[in-house]
């Protein structure tokens, strides 16, 4: 698939979720590598890229790390992986590697099944400032 970078972990969110574009701020925030770009999941480039990753977002409607040509990763495997790469305070989550990937994803569809409800949605999503343009795709 070239349509994208490959030299950039591509972060698939859901663009309409309150709680999930302020993580987007947040990785912004401490992405010092500039090792990520964005895609909304509803937009046509969220959606090339999970039709091509053969991601079904019935199952796995908030959170996907791409990194080309290597592997895809979802739920809270994708957000550890995601934390590792922002620096020293985010990587003491690197210590939820010891549960299982069952355990911890309970945790992550629960807190995903009530983000609307506890954290508000959006009617439309997040369109980026002219200076972070860059940072999303499509």
């Amino acid at each position: 698939m070239t349509d994208f970078p490959t030299n950039k972990k591509i972060i698939l969110f859901d663009g309409v979720c309150n709680l999930c574009n302020h993580a987007v701020q947040k990785v912004i925030q401490f992405d010092k590598k500039n090792e990520f770009v964005f895609a909304a999941l509803q937009s046509e480039t969220g959606k090339k890229i999970t039709d091509y990753l053969g991601i079904d977002t019935i199952k796995t409607d908030s959170i996907v790390l791409y990194v080309p040509n290597q592997a895809y990763y979802t739920k809270s495997s994708a957000a550890l992986k995601i934390m590792n790469e922002l620096g020293f305070i985010w990587k003491l989550t690197q210590v939820f590697w010891v549960f299982p990937a069952l355990l911890r994803d309970i945790i992550y569809d629960y807190i995903a099944k009530n983000r609307y409800k506890w954290f508000g949605k959006k009617k439309q999503c997040m369109i980026p400032t002219p200076e972070l343009t860059a940072k999303f795709l499509d």
